[in-house]
Order: C-alpha cells, then structure tokens, then sequence
C-alpha cells in the first residue's frame, strides 16, 4: 500500500532534506523511523527536497508500505522515533500512481524577514534579517514582474541539476507586520536557491539600490553574477504543496494571508 504523510520540521537542526553519508538529514530521521514502526527498510520521496537550514510546515512524502499497520501508527507511532525538529502530521493511503514530487501541481515557499538594525535572538535560526530600512511599496510592484512563466537562470544556484530553468510563477507577494516583511511565492516548481536569490534581488529594490524594474532586466540577461546574494535560509519555509483533488491530498488550506505560522502573532 502506498502511504502519503504529510510533515513539518526545523530545518535549522538538519543537512537538509536528502539522505547523505552519515545521516544528519530529514530523509534519514524519517525513514529510520518509519523502518522502527515497518520492521524492514523503508524509503521515502518528498515533494520538493529543502537545503540545509529550510524549514517545512507543508511537506508531502510518499513511501510503499510493506506491511500493513494502522494509519495512526504512522503518525503517532512515527513520531514517537523522531527527533523533536520534525514531526508527521496526518498519513493517508494513496493510489500507486500518486508520487509526492510528480503528481504535484504546485508548491508554495514563504520567506521571513526580520527589517530592524538590531539582530534576531528569540527567532534565530527561524527567521532571516536585514538591517537597512526597506520600501514595501517598491518590492510589491517588483514582485509582481515574475509572475507568469519565464527562464529563472539569474535566480538559480550553480550547482542546479534542474533540466531546464523554465518556471511559471502563478503568485508573488510581499507584506508587513510591523518589522516583519513576509515574501510568498507559489509556482509549479521551484530551482535550486531560486526562492532566495528572488527574496534577495527584491531587498536590493526595497532599499532602493536597484531600481523597481531590474526584476524584468535580470530575467531577461539570464546570469546569475548580476543578480543579489542568495539570502540566509533561516527564514525560508515549505509552507504547502497542491494537488488534484482525485488524490484526495489534504490541501493548502486558506489564501497567502492566512497560512502564518503560529508563532508569528499577527
């Protein structure tokens, strides 16, 4: 039986989501434990692999169960062997033609900024920071020139396996609350540090070393050198993942506005 989990961690506490020698990843945490509660090797696919130090309150896996067990066993009794960064929140059988990565429609990625000169204490790890003031109303107007499809190669990492660097953007947002900036970006697929070379070339336009349209100039020189640093990614979240409703997937629930973690206040 193939199962669908749905799961949130502390990236800060990991290497990032893929298995690597030596463990230390989320992929390693999980399968481990569901291995305790199977009693035989299991594997798992994500659907969209975070590096190390990005955070996930949305993530879906999927992974073939070799032995039946009730579906509470593998949240409760999953979380039961997982370290405390990561938990599973619900698990749902799923057809064998589900995949977690494939069967995906869309993912939505949101970024925290702490805009204050002093540094983040209580939020660190959890949040990024940049101390120079910023312009909402320039990043706004800056966000909305990448929406639709275009070639993200100025916003890529070098080392980027992707096939192509064609991406359609379907939502970009930027807010304030007070001295937290919230970024919201949800697109088909992302690339590799895609979501926080964006959050780092609209910082530059907010703080008006750029202008409102060099979004549009980068997109169209497609070279990464003349875009931003990639920002930290502290505060970098997987917040939801989409999908057909023939999976029966629960899904992202409510508008952009709505879905802020808890711990935020606002």
């Amino acid at each position: 039986m193939r199962i669908a989990l749905g799961i949130e961690y502390n990236g800060s506490e990991f290497r990032g989501w893929q298995t690597q020698p030596g463990g230390g990843t989320v992929q390693d945490s999980l399968e481990t434990a569901l291995t305790q509660i199977a009693g035989m090797p299991i594997g798992v696919v994500c659907a969209g692999r975070t590096d190390a130090g990005v955070h996930a309150i949305g993530q879906v896996v999927h992974f073939d169960a070799p032995v039946a067990r009730p579906l509470t066993a593998w949240v409760r009794g999953a979380n039961t062997f997982l370290p405390p960064a990561v938990a599973v929140h619900w698990a749902q059988p799923v057809s064998d033609d589900f995949h977690a990565r494939f069967s995906a429609t869309a993912r939505h990625y949101r970024y925290l900024l702490l805009n204050r000169p002093q540094r983040p204490g209580i939020e660190h790890g959890r949040i990024g920071w940049y101390h120079h003031p910023l312009d909402i109303e320039r990043m706004q107007q800056a966000a909305t020139q990448i929406v639709g499809e275009h070639d993200f190669s100025a916003f890529r990492a070098a080392e980027c396996q992707a096939k192509t660097p064609i991406r359609t953007i379907y939502a970009a947002q930027v807010r304030r609350y007070g001295e937290l900036f919230i970024f919201d970006f949800e697109a088909n697929a992302f690339l590799q540090h895609m979501v926080r070379n964006l959050v780092g070339s609209l910082v530059f336009i907010g703080q008006g070393k750029q202008s409102i349209d060099w979004m549009l100039e980068l997109l169209a020189t497609k070279n990464r050198r003349l875009a931003a640093p990639t920002f930290a990614a502290d505060g970098l979240y997987l917040v939801g993942v989409r999908y057909d409703a023939c999976w029966g997937i629960p899904g992202m629930k409510g508008s952009m506005a709505e879905m802020m973690p808890a711990w935020i206040g606002a």
